[in-house]
C-alpha cells in the first residue's frame, strides 16, 4: 500500500469519526434535545390543563344556571304579586289586622253606610249604594292609600339601608350582621322589613329565599333590585360591595329623576285641579246668588237627569286628566 492510499484511509476514517460525532454531540451543543424535551412538557402540561378547563367550564355553566333559576324564580313571584291576596295587601299596607278582623271592619261600615241614610230618609236603592260603598269602597281605598305611602316611605329609605350594607361589606362584615345593622338602626318601614328577613333567617331559611320575600311585602322595582342582587351574589358568588354600590347609585338616581318628574308635571296637575273645580265652583257661586235658579237640577226630573249626566262627564274628564299627567317610569 503506498503513502497515498495510507493517506486516504486515515482521511476516510477522519472523516467517518467526525461525522459520527457530528451526529452524536451535535443535537446537545445545539439545543434540540431540550427543544424536544420542551414540546413534549408543554404538550404534556396541555393535556393536564384541559380537565381543569373542563372543571371551570362546567362551574361557569352551573353559576350560569343557578342565575337563570333565580330570575325564572323571580319572574314567577312577580306574576303572583300581580294580585297578592288579602292578607298580603293587609301586610303590604302596613296594618297587624287580620282577615277576619277586616271583614268585621267592613261589615260595620257596610251596616253604617245603610243604617245612617236609611234614618235620614233616603230611598232604598240610594242606601244600597252608599252601603256598598262603605264597605267595599272605602277599605280596599284605605289598603290603596296604606299601601302607596308605606312604599314612598321605603323608597326614601331604601338607599340609605343599601349604602350601610356595602359599608359594612367592604369593611369584612358578613350580608347577615350588615342586614341586622339595618334591622336596628334605619328608619320604618325599611326597619320592619329587614327585621323579617333575619327574624326568617334565624328559623333556619336561607337568606337568598329569606331576601325574596321583600317584593312579596313591598312590591317595588327597587325592591326587586335588591332582592335580585343579593339572590344571585349567595347562590353565584361575586364582589357583592360594588354591585350594592351600583344598585345605591341606581336608586339614587331613580329618586332623581322622580322628583324631577313631579316638578315638571305639577303645573299639568294644577290645570287639572282648576279645570275640575270650576263646574262645581260655579255652581255654588250660582247657588248663592239665585238659589231658586240653581235649584231646578234636584227638585225636576230632568235637572236631576241631567246632574248625573254632567257628574259622569265630570269623572270621565278627570280620569282622563289624571291618565296624562301621571308619568311611570
Amino acid at each position: 500500500m503506498t503513502d497515498f492510499d495510507n493517506i486516504a484511509v486515515i482521511a476516510l476514517a477522519v472523516i467517518c469519526a467526525g461525522g459520527l460525532a457530528y451526529a452524536l454531540i451535535y443535537p446537545f451543543m445545539s439545543g434540540e434535545v431540550q427543544a424536544d424535551k420542551r414540546r413534549e412538557a408543554v404538550a404534556t402540561a396541555g393535556v393536564s390543563a384541559r380537565p381543569v378547563r373542563g372543571q371551570k367550564q362546567d362551574e361557569a355553566a352551573a353559576k350560569r344556571a343557578s342565575v337563570e333559576d333565580t330570575l325564572k324564580e323571580i319572574e314567577r313571584r312577580q306574576k303572583n304579586a300581580s294580585r297578592p291576596p288579602l292578607q298580603v295587601r293587609i301586610t303590604q299596607a302596613g296594618l297587624t289586622w287580620t282577615k277576619k278582623q277586616f271583614y268585621i271592619i267592613s261589615g260595620t261600615l257596610a251596616a253604617l253606610g245603610f243604617l245612617v241614610p236609611l234614618f235620614m230618609g233616603s230611598p232604598l236603592l240610594a242606601c244600597v249604594a252608599a252601603a256598598f260603598v262603605a264597605g267595599f269602597g272605602v277599605p280596599q281605598w284605605l289598603l290603596g292609600y296604606l299601601k302607596k305611602k308605606r312604599m314612598a316611605a321605603f323608597l326614601n329609605e331604601l338607599a340609605n339601608a343599601v349604602d350601610v350594607v356595602v359599608r359594612g361589606v367592604k369593611a369584612g362584615l358578613p350580608i347577615g350582621d350588615c342586614l341586622r345593622i339595618v334591622a336596628t338602626e334605619a328608619q320604618e318601614p325599611v326597619r320592619s322589613e329587614f327585621r323579617y328577613i333575619i327574624e326568617q333567617t334565624a328559623l333556619g331559611i336561607p337568606l337568598y329565599e329569606a331576601v325574596m320575600k321583600l317584593y312579596d311585602r313591598m312590591p317595588v322595582a327597587e325592591a326587586n333590585f335588591f332582592c335580585i342582587v343579593v339572590s344571585i351574589q349567595q347562590r353565584s358568588g361575586g364582589n357583592l360591595s360594588e354591585t350594592l354600590s351600583n344598585l345605591s347609585k341606581v336608586l339614587r338616581d331613580r329618586k332623581k329623576m322622580k322628583a324631577k318628574v313631579v316638578a315638571l308635571s305639577q303645573e299639568a296637575k294644577s290645570s287639572a285641579a282648576i279645570i275640575a273645580s270650576l263646574p262645581p265652583a260655579v255652581m255654588i257661586f250660582v247657588y248663592l246668588s239665585t238659589p231658586t235658579y240653581i235649584s231646578l237640577l234636584w227638585t225636576t226630573n230632568m235637572g236631576r237627569l241631567m246632574l248625573v249626566g254632567c257628574l259622569l262627564w265630570m269623572f270621565t274628564g278627570v280620569m282622563v286628566m289624571r291618565k296624562m299627567i301621571n308619568f311611570d317610569f
